[in-house]
């Protein structure tokens, strides 16, 4: 099909719809709002810094995902236009 890693194969474009418009979860969205105020206001924990970056590397996880949703459907979607 494709040579482009960026591709995500094996999923239908409902699927990839989905994926590309997913939100994070509302506990976890909470949770990051909750530490991001906290440490605002003053440093945080270890702990709590700990959870914030671990928070922020799975969203940067989960945008990544997203875009390469995104761009696999553009990519099946010219595909589409040139046959």
């Amino acid at each position: 099909m494709s040579n482009d890693a960026e591709v995500l194969l094996g999923l239908s474009s409902g699927e990839l719809e989905a994926l590309a418009e997913g939100m994070l979860a509302p506990s976890l969205q909470a949770r990051l709002d909750n530490l991001v105020a906290r440490g605002k206001e003053a440093p945080l924990s270890p702990e709590d810094a700990a959870e914030l970056d671990r928070l922020l590397t799975r969203i940067d996880q989960f945008t990544l995902l997203k875009t390469r949703a995104r761009y696999t459907l553009r990519y099946l979607e010219a595909g589409a236009t040139r046959t």
